[in-house]
């Protein structure tokens, strides 16, 4: 389809007011489309900035989202090392006994030896003046 061209404007003579009337509402017209045209573009402008905006909120709240994600994955991990963490601290308390008590027992065989009284060992003291006193 070929363009059509446009009708030649006729120039209004000032003795012709149906001619000044149509150039007039032309005019209106013109000014009609080109507000409805700055409006459209305006609009346009409004969304590409909320558009960009809103792909920047997104953005944002994506990488909030994998930065929440890895955290939660390294509670979950710490959460999964909980039992192994319990079963090396009930070992190491039931080493700490075992040492507590061979310690005690040396300490008895040694004061024993010394012709301590086994009644004054096996009290706890919190005096340690005592113990020194002895040695």
């Amino acid at each position: 389809m070929a363009a059509q061209a446009a009708p030649p404007c006729p120039t209004p003579s000032p003795a012709d007011p149906s001619a000044l009337e149509a150039m007039d509402r032309i005019l209106q017209e013109i000014a009609s489309v080109g507000r409805r045209l700055e409006a459209m573009d305006l609009k346009i402008t409004y969304l590409t900035v909320a558009s960009s905006s809103r792909r920047a909120d997104i953005a944002g709240f994506w990488e909030t989202a994998n930065t929440l994600d890895q955290r939660l994955t390294a509670v979950e991990d710490q959460v999964a090392a909980l039992p192994d963490q319990e079963a090396e601290l009930r070992s190491l308390r039931a080493k700490v006994t075992d040492l507590e008590d061979r310690s005690r027992r040396d300490n008895v065989r040694f004061l024993a030896s010394r012709n301590i009284k086994r009644d004054l060992i096996s009290r706890p003291s919190s005096n340690r003046s005592c113990l020194t006193s002895l040695a």
